[in-house]
Order: structure tokens, then C-alpha cells, then sequence
């Protein structure tokens, strides 16, 4: 489940593979969970067709050696407001039926009331399922999309794009990146990319 934020929120994962799949959309910044976010619902019975790998030239392949086949995006939205998407996984390729759709869509609206009437304490716990760790437990991500976008006189919706473009570069969770740059380990500059130390055997020259 995600929140409609800048930078995107997932407030829980079931497991995880789900959780390096919302990881994958939040560091490439598509895939039809962000598309959801500004359209409608998104159907994608399978990853592996010709128009999924179009639309999503770097994010389905991902998703697919990830262990995920299809996708099902339903926007968390009442009357004009939009609170998030709730993403639904499968591993096999198969599309919702009616009565699929129709519990999905009623565990939509679900969701969008314990949004807007819970608090964290009110979270349920699943016996024997954990939550991901993920989403506001990650504040480093708004932290550096703010340092970036100072470091570079940019918005903050283009520092958090200058953000994922090295992460995805350097093959790295976005998460972690972000973590470099609020501990200045990694500073942007104006030439391209930072200077400073990084850890896991990754540097960059500065301007």
C-alpha cells in the first residue's frame, strides 16, 4: 500500500518480495503502481507482454526476475481526494475475474477508511505475518530530496528524480543513497554528481 507523497510513501508490504518490488517502483518512479497514482485503476494480468515492457522498459523486467507476474493497482480515492494505491501481486500471469475484482475493490475502500480514521497504533497485526519495514520508517528520502534540492537550486520533485537516476546508475536502493547524502557522505553538484565517500566500494568525482 502506498500514500500519494513526494517523495511516494509504502506504509506496508506482506513479504518480501513485495516490499523489493515497491522498492523498485520508488527508485525507478514507474511501473503501474505510480501510474495509478495520477490515472485510474491498473490491470496488468501479465508483465511479460509486449505493451507492459514498452510501457515499463525498466521497471517490468525488474519485476519479473523479482518473482512477480502481474499487478493489480487500485487507486485509494473518495470523491476528489486520492490517498494512495493499494497494489496487489501475483506470481503467475492471470487477470482478476468479476468476483476477484469486486473484493479487491471492496478491500479498496477498506483501506481508504482506516486511513483516514486510524492511527499507527491502530494497525492490525496479522498472526504469523510481519510488515516490510518501509515508507515513513524511511524519512532519509524526503531528507536528502530537500539537501539535493538546495545542493542544486531544483524543485524538489526534480532533485527526487536526480535522486533515482543514481541510484538506479550505481545500482543502488534508493533508500541508501539517500542515507549517504543526509550523512554527507554524497553531495550533488552542479557538473552531475556528488563528491564525498560512499560505502560498498562506490565514489564519484565532483565538478
Amino acid at each position: 500500500m502506498a500514500l500519494e507523497a513526494a517523495p511516494r510513501e509504502t506504509i506496508y508490504s506482506s513479504n518480501r518480495i513485495v516490499s523489493e518490488v515497491e522498492e523498485l517502483s520508488l527508485t525507478l518512479g514507474e511501473g503501474p503502481c505510480v501510474d495509478a497514482l495520477d490515472g485510474g485503476l491498473e490491470r496488468v494480468p501479465d508483465l511479460c507482454a509486449g505493451r507492459c515492457l514498452a510501457r515499463w522498459p525498466v521497471f517490468a523486467p525488474a519485476a519479473v526476475q523479482a518473482g512477480v507476474r502481474a499487478i493489480f493497482a487500485l487507486p485509494l480515492q473518495i470523491g476528489a481526494i486520492r490517498l494512495g494505491v493499494l497494489d496487489l501481486y501475483r506470481g503467475e500471469p492471470g487477470d482478476l475475474d468479476r468476483g476477484q475484482l469486486r473484493d479487491a475493490l471492496m478491500l479498496a475502500d477498506t483501506a481508504c477508511a482506516l486511513l483516514l480514521d486510524a492511527t499507527e497504533q491502530d494497525v492490525p497485526q496479522v498472526p504469523g505475518r510481519v510488515p516490510e519495514p518501509a515508507g515513513l520508517q524511511h524519512p532519509e528520502v524526503h531528507q536528502a530530496t530537500g539537501m539535493v534540492s538546495v545542493q542544486l537550486g531544483l524543485s524538489a520533485a526534480l532533485a527526487l528524480i536526480r535522486l533515482r537516476a543514481y541510484a538506479y546508475a550505481h545500482e543502488r536502493r534508493l533508500r541508501d543513497v539517500a542515507r549517504d547524502v543526509v550523512a554527507r557522505r554524497l553531495r550533488f553538484g552542479h557538473g552531475d554528481i556528488a563528491h564525498g565517500s560512499q560505502p560498498d566500494g562506490h565514489r564519484s568525482d565532483g565538478d
